[in-house]
């Protein structure tokens, strides 16, 4: 997911587009990319870690967040942000073996929620 963040939490519009696809969601698991001023949306984020797992989601601990937006991209939409770039791989690989075990638990038994 990939979200900014407005007065210290994420947009409404976001918990909106979760609400809508909780049920196709469940059991799944979610990586944040984050982004703002000085926290880069890290609030935020905190914030939706706790919404994503009421709707049965699982959240990744890695996580991508760019400070200072309006600084982070070359006018490319390159980075060179040396820990956001390190930040994203550790996530996908997260999200990759989290996405591997839960399909293999679900081949021995469906989610119970």
């Amino acid at each position: 997911m990939v979200t900014s963040e407005y007065n210290h939490g994420y947009p409404a519009a976001l918990k909106t587009a979760i609400d809508s696809v909780k049920h196709e969601w469940r059991a799944k698991p979610v990586g944040f990319v984050s982004y703002g001023g000085l926290s880069g949306g890290l609030r935020a984020v905190e914030q939706l870690r706790q919404v994503v797992v009421e709707v049965h989601m699982v959240p990744v601990r890695e996580s991508v967040s760019f400070h200072r937006v309006k600084h982070a991209f070359a006018a490319d939409g390159t980075t060179r942000d040396g820990a956001a770039i390190d930040s994203a791989q550790r996530m996908l690989g997260q999200l990759g073996w989290w996405a591997t075990t839960i399909r293999a638990g679900g081949d021995i038994a469906p989610y119970p929620g």
